[in-house]
């Protein structure tokens, strides 16, 4: 497999890509699983409004259910968002802790394999591979996959990268979907790496 687009693109993009303004380890795990079916920008305006009105993570697990869907109504899909963020709170507050493995991660209330990943990623600094739409499209592009179901993609992405690269390429795959390799109208003439693309 050539790595070569995964070094140009890592060269272009900056050190630091992030999506989510939340650094908490506990008020980011819940803005991974609020971005669910909308978007980053979404989520950085309500989360002020939540983490305002609850404070911590005990304050959350007591939080009105109704209340809760007020704030996140904006969101889209805000009964099983209130629910699933209240479950998870009372969870961790039960535990005292938040996992530190994917396998135990995907145990909590409301997260999935994508949400323990960014957890592993961002929190953590380890390696994680974050299989969202953008991702997959570019991934799928570059030859670096040929699956479409998001655990199969995983197991390539992580069979073919070093464990050391497996965030970075993660994030940079991202931006480089929202930014230049869009699903309808990718702006092709303007990609550095359109040579290795198998769209091109």
């Amino acid at each position: 497999m050539n790595k070569d687009a995964f070094r140009i693109l890592s060269a272009i993009y900056p050190d630091d890509i992030n999506f989510l303004d939340e650094k908490d380890d506990f008020r980011f795990l819940a803005s991974v699983l609020l971005s669910a079916q909308t978007t980053d920008k979404r989520v950085n305006e309500v989360t002020p409004v939540l983490f305002a009105r609850y404070g911590s993570v005990e304050e959350l697990a007591c939080a009105d259910t109704e209340k809760l869907e007020e704030i996140l109504h904006p969101l889209g899909f805000y009964h099983a968002k209130a629910r699933n963020l209240k479950a998870l709170a009372q969870k961790i507050n039960a535990l005292g802790y938040i996992p530190d493995t994917i396998d135990e991660l995907v145990k909590l209330p409301g997260v999935g394999r994508k949400t323990a990943n960014c957890y592993i990623g961002h929190i953590l600094g380890c390696g994680a591979v974050i299989v969202d739409t953008h991702f997959s499209r570019v991934a799928q592009r570059l030859g670096y996959t040929n699956e479409t179901d998001p655990g199969k993609i995983e197991v390539d992405i992580r069979r073919e990268f070093d464990e050391d690269e497996l965030f970075r390429l993660s994030m940079v795959l991202n931006l480089h979907g929202r930014t230049c390799c869009h699903a309808r109208k990718p702006e092709c003439q303007s990609c550095p790496v359109k040579a290795y693309c198998s769209s091109w």
